[in-house]
């Protein structure tokens, strides 16, 4: 090979080499940016076991969930109990969020976002109460605009880690537990005063009705019943089952007071139980599809019967979490109250009409 052909190649590989290295920078200038974060975990290095509280806050409302002897409670009601899957959900999901796509952002594109001021900030502290990690959360994301974004689950959530303002992450999880409701954390387990004996019914006007039974399958008997009035069997059971299994809607905040509740002059039901357990539950006024409401708990359980071994087990386990509901007031669906808060004259079955 000449000397002169071997300088024309050098040349040609020269020319190839700075020719490749030139479409690799104008290919990685074209690149979005951020692009080497894709896939990447919006809390690096953070585990669920370091979590020891979940603060969430709105504009006008903060509400945090924290850790506290074991059990995970809501502070800004008291000290309720919060729903532990809701909550190990949550902390599972921020642990496995993921840079899904990452945009540079302006200062107007933040507020139509909710990503500044007006949005969500979620912080996960540790046991020492420092924050771990912090996220502010936007508006939902959707490949398709909705019909109804309020209503609308979302393909996932527009957020944005402190420390980089200019910078939007959309995560493929729509973060719906993101809420200060505490409708949406606590636990809505509430109590069951079965096998109801008497049950007695006052109203703020001053009208009542009471019914009682001398066992579990005796007929139920209205307490003061006039000659010409007859109880409609089903009524009474309903109103006395309803109480077998209530569940909560929510839990007030600790600065209601009782005039805005209405617990100040409340409807009372009392229903002793067959198992020795007196329920007093106070209800007050209707908020939205619930009322407000207390209860109250006494005696001791003393079941008879076959069963009474496994029940006093099974009543004894779920009596200190009744117990414990008496320290707040409660929002109970209007639902699970309306058969036992029927006037007496409902509780009549019709007369039957004389026929001519």
């Amino acid at each position: 090979m000449s000397a002169r052909l071997l300088g024309v190649m050098l040349v040609l590989l020269v020319a190839l080499g700075g020719g490749a290295l030139l479409m690799r920078q104008q290919a990685a200038s074209q690149k979005p940016a951020g692009e080497g974060t894709l896939g990447q975990p919006v809390f690096k290095g953070l585990q669920a076991s370091q979590v020891a509280a979940v603060a969430i806050r709105q504009p006008k409302e903060t509400l945090t969930i924290a850790k506290k002897d074991e059990r995970w409670t809501i502070a800004e009601r008291g000290g309720f109990p919060a729903d532990l899957d809701k909550v190990r959900d949550f902390v599972v999901k921020a642990m496995a969020l993921k840079v899904g796509q990452s945009e540079p952002i302006g200062e107007k594109d933040r507020a139509r976002l909710l990503l500044d001021a007006g949005g969500t900030a979620v912080e996960l502290q540790g046991a020492d109460g420092k924050p771990l990690a912090q996220l502010t959360v936007g508006v939902k994301y959707f490949k398709v605009a909705p019909e109804n974004p309020e209503k609308a689950n979302g393909d996932g959530r527009y957020v944005m880690v402190p420390g980089d303002a200019k910078r939007v992450i959309v995560v493929s999880d729509p973060l719906s537990q993101v809420s200060t409701r505490s409708a949406d954390w606590i636990s809505k387990a509430g109590f069951a005063a079965e096998k109801v004996k008497i049950l007695d019914v006052r109203f703020p006007d001053a009208s009542a009705w009471k019914i009682e039974r001398s066992g579990d399958n005796a007929d139920w008997k209205l307490i003061g019943a006039r000659a010409d009035e007859k109880l409609e069997i089903t009524r009474a059971n309903a109103a006395s089952y309803s109480l077998s299994l209530i569940e909560l809607a929510d839990v007030a905040r600790t600065d209601a007071k009782p005039e805005d509740t209405g617990l100040d002059k409340p409807t009372v039901i009392t229903a002793t139980t067959l198992d020795g357990l007196v329920y007093t539950l106070k209800v007050g006024k209707p908020a939205g599809d619930s009322y407000y409401a207390t209860v109250a708990i006494a005696g001791e359980p003393k079941p008879e019967g076959k069963d009474a071994e496994e029940r006093l087990k099974k009543i004894n386990e779920r009596l200190p979490r009744e117990k414990a509901l008496g320290a707040h007031t409660l929002l109970i669906p209007k639902s699970k109250l309306e058969d036992v808060l029927r006037n007496r004259a409902d509780l009549l079955a019709k007369k039957e009409e004389k026929k001519k």
